[in-house]
């Protein structure tokens, strides 16, 4: 019954609902550091898993398995990590599978964040190799004995290049190479990359799962049907036994307790209940962001980014992979960075922010917070200029969204 639910109805009746200890509607807040046992047998069995149970917050939480199951129902996974924060999830899934002397295929375009990340993973014996446009025959073109991943985005933000997932995981797969994909700024609402052959999926859970803007959090799913050759992944060696879910075993019971980058339970909790209304506002997110885009197209002397244009370079991708939706980031570039700080200045309902996903519009001048740290190409590679304005679209009317950017824009005549 429950493979049978539409997206909505699933996360409000799904598996990950049910069981809650004293019937609750909601999984409880442990909000506590360790958890008690009667004997010293039982807390050893646990500690050597060999029986489920809870010991330390740092590695399992109750609160943290309702969260990590509902993301992994939602996304067809076989078990998820959570983390943190985004950049944990990110960073402790590569570090799962690579070690000095291992290359990365990534797409170009990535999130600032992400770019700082892989530039520290150089550091430690960690290359990543970028590819223009990242699509099958890229990833022959750049794969080597010493490839151990691929990394993409999704949609990235906020270029919005969007990546032929099931033709970049086959030629990944042809090497024995896994394919992770960030899908942040997609949600499991518009797309569900396990089940277009990527092996891993991670999640910013602060941005759109979340929704609410009131909790900082990541997420990796495992899609669990990767076959692991250890002789490779060198990495996974001590876990070959697990097979297709070493990369879940190994993540979970060394990267995660070790690193010690495990979510917060009051976090897990308001992710969570962030998600229950997840379909709805990812519908009127993308609704807005659609009627926003095409309305501000029609004005002169700026230049808008959104999937669902038609002269898009990535618009085909709108119907064959996203479900039809474009997602909620738009930008447009109006010229110089002055007359882009007047527009955002400009605004009266989006506020200026650095995160994305709220279900407040959020409006930011990249090129000088983002990437402030990235270098000309990378910023350039991520569709970022001195004139750009990102904007993540809310739930707003749409109405009152096009009059206030409309108005904003109209000022730039006398800039």
């Amino acid at each position: 019954m429950v493979d049978k639910m539409l997206f909505n109805t699933k996360l409000l009746h799904g598996k990950s609902t049910q069981g809650f200890v004293s019937g609750q509607t909601l999984p409880p807040i442990s909000q506590v550091s360790a958890f008690r046992y009667e004997s010293m047998e039982e807390l050893e069995k646990v500690f050597d898993h060999k029986k489920m149970g809870f010991a330390y917050t740092r590695i399992g939480n109750p609160t943290l398995a309702a969260f990590e199951q509902r993301i992994s129902e939602l996304e067809g996974g076989a078990g998820a990590v959570s983390c943190s924060s985004g950049m944990s999830a990110i960073s402790s899934a590569i570090l799962a599978i690579c070690e000095s002397g291992d290359e990365i295929i990534a797409g170009s375009g990535l999130y600032g964040g992400t770019i700082g990340l892989l530039h520290d993973l150089e550091k430690f014996g960690i290359h990543t190799v970028y590819a223009e446009e990242l699509n099958g025959d890229a990833v022959r073109r750049l794969v080597n004995e010493k490839t151990r991943l691929v990394f993409a985005e999704l949609i990235s933000n906020p270029s919005l290049k969007v990546v032929p997932v099931t033709e970049v995981a086959q030629a990944a797969h042809e090497a024995g190479i896994p394919l992770f994909v960030d899908s942040t700024t997609a949600t499991p609402f518009i797309a569900r990359p396990l089940t277009l052959g990527a092996d891993a999926v991670i999640h910013s859970t602060s941005k759109y799962l979340n929704g609410g803007g009131n909790s900082i959090g990541g997420i990796i799913v495992d899609g669990g049907k990767f076959k692991w050759d250890v002789s490779k992944h060198t990495a996974l060696a001590e876990f070959a036994k697990y097979g297709p879910m070493a990369f879940s075993v190994r993540l979970r019971t060394d990267i995660w307790e070790n690193l010690g980058g495990c979510m917060a339970p009051a976090n897990a909790f308001l992710s969570y209940i962030g998600t229950d209304t997840l379909g709805l506002r990812m519908e009127r997110i993308c609704e807005n962001a659609d009627k926003l885009a095409h309305a501000l197209d029609k004005l002169s002397g700026i230049e808008v980014n959104y999937l669902t244009l038609p002269q898009h370079a990535y618009h085909e991708y709108v119907d064959s992979q996203l479900g039809g939706y474009g997602g909620g980031i738009l930008s447009f570039r109006v010229g110089s960075k002055e007359r882009a700080f007047s527009v955002i200045n400009s605004l009266k309902y989006a506020y200026i922010a650095s995160n994305i996903g709220d279900i407040r519009t959020l409006v930011i001048h990249p090129a000088s917070t983002l990437y402030v740290q990235a270098s000309r190409e990378e910023t350039e590679a991520a569709g970022v200029y001195d004139d750009t304005v990102r904007v993540s679209v809310g739930i707003e009317d749409a109405d009152d969204l096009i009059d206030d950017f409309t108005q904003a824009i109209e000022r730039l005549e006398n800039i």
